[in-house]
């Protein structure tokens, strides 16, 4: 990596910060431990307990960063309600989707209660939403929620990080799913892997796709194939 690649990647961290309360509170965190240093190198009161709490609140956002990422992965069901991260479960009947006319896989599901359209993307590790799927479903952003940085066809783009309070098609029922959001996403919905890997199964047969979830559940009205 040369000077300019790890300049660049510095300013996207910066660019980051005010995004993210978290990301903010690691900054005053690092200050208040170089400013506790400095004090009790002067031997100023108080120096000692300064940079202790600065370490201890590095050691919580760190600790809350990794229960973040980690729900990503549906081998790590990590739940804390009180942070904004609640049980992200999937569950309901088998549900088929035909394949479209364009090589997709969509269907109409209901988000908050609102209808919404998605793609099902297998090689997308995450549900994304649109900012204005996003404003009609109320979904608002966290304040605790770190941003992230993905790759698209328009190039990388900072995405926030939110939560899903409800997600139905078909049988099947979803709550408390994360999701991306970014205004280069454009219109479009995605379904992605954060909620497949956590089916007990899914799978392709004669163009159809099959999802098959853990519990069963009631038919979301209105909702299923596109």
């Amino acid at each position: 990596m040369d000077v300019s690649e790890i300049w660049q990647a510095v300013a996207d961290v910066i660019g980051l910060v005010p995004q993210s309360g978290l990301l903010i509170a690691t900054v005053v965190a690092v200050l208040a431990g170089w400013a506790g240093s400095v004090m009790v190198g002067r031997d100023i009161p108080m120096g000692r307990l300064v940079r202790g709490t600065s370490t201890l609140a590095l050691g919580g956002i760190l600790i809350l960063v990794v229960l973040q990422v980690s729900r990503f992965d549906s081998q790590f069901e990590l739940a804390l309600p009180q942070a904004g991260l609640p049980e992200q479960v999937v569950e309901g009947g088998e549900t088929r989707i035909p394949l479209a006319r364009d090589g997709h896989f969509w269907l109409k599901a209901e988000v908050n209660g609102e209808s919404v359209n998605f793609m099902i993307d297998t090689g997308a590790t995450l549900t994304a939403i649109s900012s204005g799927t996003m404003d009609r479903a109320g979904i608002e952003k966290s304040f605790g929620r770190v941003p992230m940085r993905l790759s698209t066809a328009n190039g990388t783009v900072a995405a926030d990080v939110v939560t899903i309070d409800e997600l139905r098609f078909g049988n099947v029922a979803a709550r408390g799913l994360d999701a991306v959001t970014a205004e280069g996403f454009g219109e479009t919905n995605v379904i992605g892997m954060n909620l497949l890997s956590r089916l007990k199964s899914w799978r392709v047969e004669d163009n159809t796709m099959i999802l098959v979830p853990n519990n069963p559940q009631p038919v979301a009205e209105g909702s299923g194939e596109y």
